[in-house]
């Protein structure tokens, strides 16, 4: 697969604009008309990793772009898979992964967004956010007693308090995009029957009961609420400055070529490159140079 059809099967998931978004409308299961033997997918997925640790070389090289990735899914839908493949080539110098599990004592005395401005990649970095600041308007929604625990003033707690937070989230992701962080976001939207098929596997294979939980199915049952609160979330935030990927993820494999092809994507288009030396830093490189060379014994 060359680049050009790369860009247009990325494209196809890229959501720049909410309006009239349909989660009902996408395939799950989708793979792009790719049919592809494990060794194929296995092949284009170096090719795309390759490409980002190119790249990534030169974003800490140039520290003057941030990058930030937001996973969010419904549980087993495989962000830490994604996570793990994608970025197994990177250098760990130059990347931050932060998992947000449910706030504690000290977070839910801060607005919610302070947590995650705290865990931001700087510039030269790669910043990757297991969950996210929609987890306040996806969990809470779907679970608004959560706003109980969360300390804020009654008066604040409007019926209007889910567009206003995502109005807060799209404010947010604007500030950043204005300050060189780069903001992708991915949902890797995985069928209820496939989810129902990775529990049954967690549950029967021994290596893998540690991933399963009681609460995993006890949330299965408001699969439909998960459905509308994302959908609003991307219909409200969906912008070309932090654009959406809604990757299908029954397919681990092709979830994988899609979140490399559309991260590797946005850094190519920075314009990256390694600094370049001014007439004083290259002569004081020649002369470095002709100091190693001039040592005795050379």
């Amino acid at each position: 697969m060359n680049a050009r059809d790369m860009r247009r099967l990325v494209a196809r998931y890229r959501v720049e604009d909410g309006a009239g978004f349909s989660l009902a409308a996408r395939d799950p299961a989708d793979t792009g008309g790719l049919d592809l033997g494990k060794s194929e997918a296995a092949a284009l997925l170096r090719e795309g990793i390759e490409r980002l640790a190119r790249d990534q070389d030169m974003l800490y090289a140039q520290d003057r772009w941030a990058v930030l990735c937001l996973f969010q899914a419904m549980d087993a839908a495989g962000k830490d898979s994604a996570i793990k493949h994608v970025f197994s080539g990177v250098n760990p110098q130059g990347c931050q992964v932060t998992s947000f599990k449910a706030p504690g004592p000290v977070e839910l005395d801060h607005d919610f967004l302070w947590r995650h401005a705290a865990a931001l990649p700087a510039r030269g970095r790669i910043g990757i956010h297991n969950r996210s600041w929609y987890e306040e308007v996806l969990v809470v929604r779907v679970h608004p007693e959560l706003l109980e625990r969360q300390r804020l003033p009654p008066r604040l707690v409007t019926e209007r308090i889910w567009q206003e937070r995502l109005e807060d989230i799209a404010a947010f992701e604007r500030y950043l995009a204005r300050q060189g962080v780069v903001v992708l976001k991915f949902f890797l939207h995985l069928s209820k029957e496939e989810q129902r098929r990775r529990f049954l596997r967690r549950i029967e294979e021994p290596e893998k009961n540690w991933k399963f939980e009681a609460r995993d199915v006890a949330e299965r049952r408001h699969w439909d609420a998960y459905q509308a609160a994302y959908e609003a979330a991307i219909r409200a935030t969906a912008a070309p400055h932090a654009p959406w990927f809604v990757v299908p993820a029954d397919r681990k494999w092709f979830t994988h070529l899609i979140v490399a092809g559309a991260l590797a994507q946005a850094m190519e288009a920075l314009d990256l490159h390694y600094p370049r030396m001014g007439e004083a830093q290259r002569a004081a490189l020649e002369r470095a140079r002709r100091e190693l060379e001039e040592e005795p014994g050379q």
